[in-house]
Parts: C-alpha cells; structure tokens; sequence
C-alpha cells in the first residue's frame, strides 16, 4: 500500500511539472531540486519534513542528523556570503535538512537490507512528500491563474449575504486590533504545515520502537487535502474578497497585506473591502488577472486547521488545547485577511471530513457506515458548490432562511462523522489483575470459643 502511494505521488507531481512546463512555469520537482543549492522559501517547512523523516530512527541518529543538516546550513551559509549571493525570497537556512533527508535515503539503499531498508524509506518518503505537497501547491496556484480566466467571486460573495458577510466582519476586527492583530494572526496563518508537523510527530512517536507506522496519521490527510483541493479551484476559481472587492494592498497599522507591486484593484468589481458591504445584484462570472490564484472555494486552510483539530483529539491536554487555538486562530486570518468568504468556510469543513471519512474507511475495508458516510459527505460538498453557483440571489434575499441551512448542513456531516466514527475507536482494554486468593481459614482442634 506504501510503494503504490509512493507511486502515485511521484506520477501526480511528474504529471504536474510536464502541465507547469507547458504553460512556462517551474514545476514541483524543479523547484525542489533548486532549493538543494539557491535559497529556499521555506526553510522551516524543510526542517519539519526533516523531523518527520527522524521519527524512524534512534536518539543517536536523530542527534546526529540534526547536527549534520544545521553544519551544512552554517556552510551555505557562509559560503553566499564570501561569494555575495542574496537571500531575498528566501530562507538563509533549510538547504542542510533537505540534504540529509536525500542523504537517508541513499543510506537507506546502499546500507540498510529488508525491513531496515523499508521503514527508513518510508521516514525519508516521508519527508519529502510533506515537501512536495508544499511545492505541487504553489505549483497548483500559478495553474489556476494561468487557465481561468475569469473567477465567481460574485456568486461566492452573493451567498455570502445568507451568512451576515463574515470576512467584512471579522476584516474590520482585524483592522481595529493593529499591528499586533495582523502579526499574531499572520504567524498562525503562514506555519500551518509546522503546526501539522507537531500533531503528526506525536501520532509517529513510537515508531522507532515499534518498527511501524500507525494505520492513519495526520500527514496522509494533508497530503490528500492537497491532492484534490487544487482541483476544485479549477472548477469553481475564486480570488478572494480583498482582490475582488479591495485593491489587494490592504493596510493594517502600515502592514502591507499584499505587495504593492501586484495591485489588482483595476480588476476588482469596487474597493468595499472591508469598510462597505458588497451590494445584492444578478452575479455574473468577472474577468480577473492572470497573477492572483483562484485559491478560495474551498478554503484549503480551514480544511487543513480542521484536520489539526481533529488529529489533536487524542493527545494530553495541551496538544488539544494547541489544536483547539490553531483552528480559531486560522477561521479568524483566513476572514480576517480577506482570503476567503464565509462560505468557502463551510465548504472547507466539509471537504475535511468527508476525506477523513474516506481514509478512515478505506483503512476498515468499506463498511457500510463508511460508505454511507462519504456518500453524504460528498453530496453535501457537492450541493454547497451548486448553490453558491445557482441559488445566490435566493440565499442572500432569505438569509434568515439559508443561513441556518447552510451551517445545519455542515453540522449534519460533523454529526454524522462522530456518530460513524466513535465506534471505530479501538477500546482500551482493562489491565489484567489476578484474581484474589481466599485466605485460608485456621484449622483448631478444639471447639470454637
């Protein structure tokens, strides 16, 4: 099951660099095997993968690969410097974990035999999916921008109305709080994938012990998060409130949103966000620019937050209480920044746990319950896209009607996925106590006094 994985993954990303090539754009794989050498623009993100890749080996290796990875930084480091080379765009530190992830992997072949040599390429495939998955993302956005050219955001905004228009809410709280708002909230939002990494390094903890992984963990959801989001920006491509309604160089306390470079205010249907509502007219499909991703519908980080919260639930206390943050945290920037309508909101949650639903039921052999569940998971995505796209002008002109249905419907896939899902929990089985010995009773050879 691995191995085929394995090569899907690198077939889907082959596939994606030869659609990225054809539209003169630098594939994932290319941009990957760039970041060997040239800065890279995640450098924690390649740590992360790193630190995945180490939850199959000992103390002693982990310790040592650590060491190697931040010396070969130190290196690159110094060597951009003798040598003048700018780090603008990137990270100055990032290219060490990624050699020695690559490193493990040739000792995985060249040093290790039988379940050794599989277990250490797991952890190193690992690792390089989680950064992969990064690099087809972006990869996936300059596509959107490239083949749709026009974007629904009309529609999106219309139906938004059923909701009391959240992201102008939420944009003018941000807006009020200042510079520590939009920092605090600019952090939570940018380390999503550090953040995964932290609930997926507990779930992995004993595999080193244990010499195998657990049947689901948080990284596979993400990853299938990844794999098939992008694909319904392309049939439903929205920009986002602050680039169809604002200028897209927002302010907040003189932080800039969005490089002034790239203003996208002509293209924008007013600049309302967020200080105006938008007004309720007959949407219609908008031409946009040919730069921004159509990255909105659904809202890719509330599905990747809610996976979070979801895998935190059977961690200690903080862990929870560290997912429970982390998902707030990512609804409010994703409002708040002007990224995503309300709606695309819903949509997120949906598609969430529609794909856990999947996996998890994949993992069981496709019980009936699974298969009900997806099923209804998926209709309910799909009846959210149809009405965004051709009941618009009905949600908005009976919110009080539409409203309640649309946060009831993403409630029933929430209910039903607990209901479904609770019985699937292994049951902690008592510890064996031995049964307790009757004392025995005194023999006397006189009667009882």
């Amino acid at each position: 099951m691995g191995t085929a994985a394995g090569v899907v993954a690198l077939g889907f990303l082959v596939v994606l660099e030869l659609v990225a090539r054809r539209y003169g754009l630098q594939g994932p794989l290319t941009c990957q095997v760039r970041e060997l050498v040239l800065p890279p623009k995640s450098g924690p993100l390649l740590y992360a993968g790193m630190a995945l890749m180490l939850v199959v080996c000992t103390w002693r290796q982990r310790f040592i690969a650590v060491g190697v990875a931040i010396g070969l930084d130190v290196a690159f480091l110094l060597a951009r410097w003798a040598f003048g080379v700018e780090t603008t765009g990137g990270h100055p530190f990032g290219n060490g974990a990624l050699w020695v992830i690559l490193g493990c992997g040739v000792i995985a072949v060249t040093r290790r035999t039988g379940p050794e040599r599989v277990l250490l390429l797991k952890g190193v495939g690992l690792g390089l999916l989680l950064v992969a998955g990064r690099k087809a993302g972006d990869t996936w956005l300059l596509i959107t921008s490239e083949t749709r050219p026009v974007v629904l955001d009309q529609y999106v905004a219309t139906a938004d109305h059923a909701l009391g228009n959240p992201s102008w809410l939420v944009g003018r709280i941000v807006t009020a709080t200042g510079s520590f708002g939009f920092n605090f909230l600019d952090f939570v939002y940018g380390q999503l994938a550090v953040a995964a990494v932290v609930v997926a390094l507990y779930q992995l903890r004993n595999v080193a012990a244990e010499r195998r992984f657990p049947a689901h963990h948080l990284v596979r959801t993400f990853l299938v998060i990844g794999l098939f989001g992008p694909g319904i920006y392309m049939i439903f491509p929205v920009v986002g409130p602050i680039f169809a309604y604002g200028d897209g160089t927002e302010y907040w306390a003189g932080v800039t949103l969005w490089s002034e470079t790239h203003s996208t205010g002509h293209w924008a249907v007013a600049d309302l966000w967020p200080a105006t509502l938008p007004p309720v007219n007959t949407p219609h499909p908008m031409p946009f620019d040919g730069i921004t991703p159509r990255n909105c519908m659904p809202s890719l980080h509330t599905a990747w937050a809610t996976a979070i919260f979801i895998h935190s639930r059977k961690g200690p206390r903080t862990l929870r209480f560290a997912g429970t943050f982390w998902l707030i945290a990512t609804l409010t920037a994703t409002l708040g920044f002007g990224y995503h309508y309300g709606v695309d909101l819903i949509a997120g949650v949906v598609f969430t746990l529609t794909i856990e639903a999947a996996l998890r039921a994949h993992d069981r052999g496709w019980e009936r319950s699974g298969i009900q569940l997806v099923a209804y998971g998926t209709t309910v995505f799909a009846g959210l896209l149809l009405s965004y796209r051709y009941l618009p002008l009905e949600m908005a002109g009976h919110p009080w009607v539409y409203g309640p249905l649309l946060l009831l419907a993403m409630a029933s896939v929430i209910y039903g996925y607990v209901r479904t899902t609770r019985p699937w929990e292994p049951k902690a089985t008592p510890p064996h106590r031995p049964e307790a010995r009757p004392e025995p009773v005194p023999v006397t050879d006189g009667p009882p006094t």
